[in-house]
């Protein structure tokens, strides 16, 4: 067996609906699933966490996919770690039009600025805690 796919999973604490949203709006995101913990059959949940998102699926660009959730209140996920989902672009101003989006309400760890490599490369963490990495090659 192989593996065929890697994709994030990233878990929310009851906000997954706006950063949903916020992926739509600064980084063209389209949901292509979504499903409620109210929407599970058989799952007893109270009314105010039946809106929560158990499941969603984003495809963000050509290939990638993001999957979302909120977790479950009694179990809330850690808002700090050591990954970033980073992303790769061939265009620089669009990868700065979407670098300065997400950045809204968010964190900038380090501009989207010029590197040694060659490329433009910047890190921020978004106003729901996730942080992502930009990176575009300049050169062909």
């Amino acid at each position: 067996m192989s593996i065929t796919k890697l994709n994030p999973y990233l878990n929310f604490n009851g906000t997954a609906d706006k950063a949903i949203q916020l992926y739509e709006r600064a980084l063209g995101a389209r949901t292509e699933a979504l499903q409620r913990y109210g929407e599970v059959p058989g799952m007893t949940v109270p009314e105010e966490h039946k809106r929560r998102v158990v499941h969603a699926r984003l495809r963000i660009g050509e290939g990638g996919i993001v999957m979302i959730s909120d977790t479950q209140p009694d179990n809330p996920a850690a808002l700090e770690g050591n990954v970033h989902v980073c992303l790769d672009f061939d265009d620089v101003a669009d990868a700065t039009a979407r670098f300065d989006a997400l950045a809204q309400g968010g964190k900038i760890t380090m501009p989207f600025q010029d590197t040694f490599w060659g490329a433009k490369f910047g890190m921020l963490t978004d106003a729901y805690g996730v942080r992502w990495m930009f990176n575009c090659n300049k050169g062909g």
